[in-house]
C-alpha cells in the first residue's frame, strides 16, 4: 500500500511539474509573438484605407512585424499618446496636434517629418442630396443640417471653421451643424442622408460612393492640410517603427498614398 501511495504521489508530482512547464512556456509564447514585433501605430481617421492597404503590404515584406492601427480624430490620438497609451508611430491630420506632442517631449527627435497633403471639401447625398454649388450656400434656408468635423480635436472641423471664418458665414451655419467626432463619422452621417451635407476630405469623398462633391473650399480659405508624422520617443521598438516610416516614404508606399487621392510631400 505505501509503495503504491509513493508512485501515485510521485506522479503527481510529475504532472503538476508538467503543467508549470507548460504554461510558462505559453506565457513565453504569448509575450514574444514567436519573436515578431507589434508596432502600434496611431493614425487619423482619414488614413483608415490607405494605412490599412500599406499595413498589408509592409507585413508581407516584413513577417516578424504586426502593425497595430488606432485610428480617430488627430486631437483624440493626441490626448491618448500625452496620457501614456501604447504608441509608436503617430500620424496626424494637422500640424496642430504633431506641434502639441513636440513641444510636450512626446516625439523622438529628428524623426518628424511633414508627410503627405489634403484637400477639403464640401460633400452631398449621391442620390436625393440637395443642389449645393458652393459654401456660401450653407446659409440657405432648405439646409438645416451640416455635418461638421468637432473643432476642438477633429483637424477637418478647425480648418472648416477657417473656411466659414473667412466666407463671414461662421454663426450662421453654427446654428445648423451637428459635430462629428471624426472625419469617417461625418462621411456616415452625409452618406446616409442624416445630414443635408458635410465637410471632409477630398480622399474621403474619393473612397465613398454615396456622396458627391458639391464644392471645394475655395483657395486661400484655409491653413494647407498638411499630415505629419514621427515616432513617439517611448517606442520600445524603435528601429522597427523606423524602418516603418522610412516605408510609407518609398514609391511604392506614394503609388498608394496617390490612389487613394493623396498629394505626397
Amino acid at each position: 500500500m505505501r509503495k503504491c501511495l509513493a508512485i501515485i504521489l510521485a506522479l503527481s508530482m510529475m504532472l503538476v511539474a508538467g503543467c508549470g512547464g507548460e504554461q510558462a512556456k505559453s506565457g513565453q509564447s504569448s509575450s514574444s509573438g514567436n519573436g515578431s514585433v507589434e508596432l502600434h501605430v496611431a493614425a487619423a481617421a482619414s488614413l483608415t484605407d490607405v494605412m490599412k492597404e500599406l499595413g498589408a503590404a509592409y507585413e508581407k515584406e516584413h513577417p516578424k512585424v504586426k502593425l497595430v492601427f488606432n485610428f480617430g480624430s488627430s486631437g483624440a490620438l493626441q490626448q491618448a499618446i500625452e496620457n501614456g497609451g501604447e504608441t509608436d508611430l503617430f500620424f496626424s491630420a494637422a500640424q496642430k496636434q504633431m506641434n502639441a506632442l513636440e513641444k510636450s517631449g512626446n516625439l523622438a527627435e529628428g524623426t518628424r517629418k511633414e508627410l503627405l497633403e489634403n484637400e477639403v471639401v464640401l460633400i452631398v447625398p449621391k442620390e436625393g442630396g440637395k443642389d449645393i454649388k458652393s459654401f456660401e450656400e450653407l446659409t440657405r434656408d432648405d439646409i438645416q443640417h451640416v455635418a461638421l468635423g468637432e473643432p476642438k480635436g477633429v483637424p477637418v472641423g478647425q480648418y472648416t471653421e477657417e473656411i466659414l471664418t473667412k466666407l463671414g458665414i461662421l454663426d450662421a451655419v453654427k446654428a445648423k451643424a451637428v459635430y462629428g467626432s471624426d472625419v469617417r463619422q461625418v462621411l456616415s452621417w452625409t452618406e446616409t442622408g442624416d445630414a443635408d451635407c458635410g465637410v471632409v476630405y477630398a480622399t474621403d469623398a474619393a473612397v465613398s460612393d454615396k456622396v458627391k462633391v458639391a464644392a471645394r473650399a475655395p483657395e486661400g480659405s484655409h491653413k494647407p492640410v498638411i499630415y505629419p508624422a514621427a515616432i513617439i520617443k517611448d517606442s520600445k521598438h524603435m528601429a522597427e517603427a523606423k524602418d516603418f516610416l522610412a516605408f510609407v516614404s518609398t514609391e511604392q508606399a506614394k503609388a498608394l498614398f496617390e490612389k487613394y487621392g493623396f498629394v505626397c510631400k
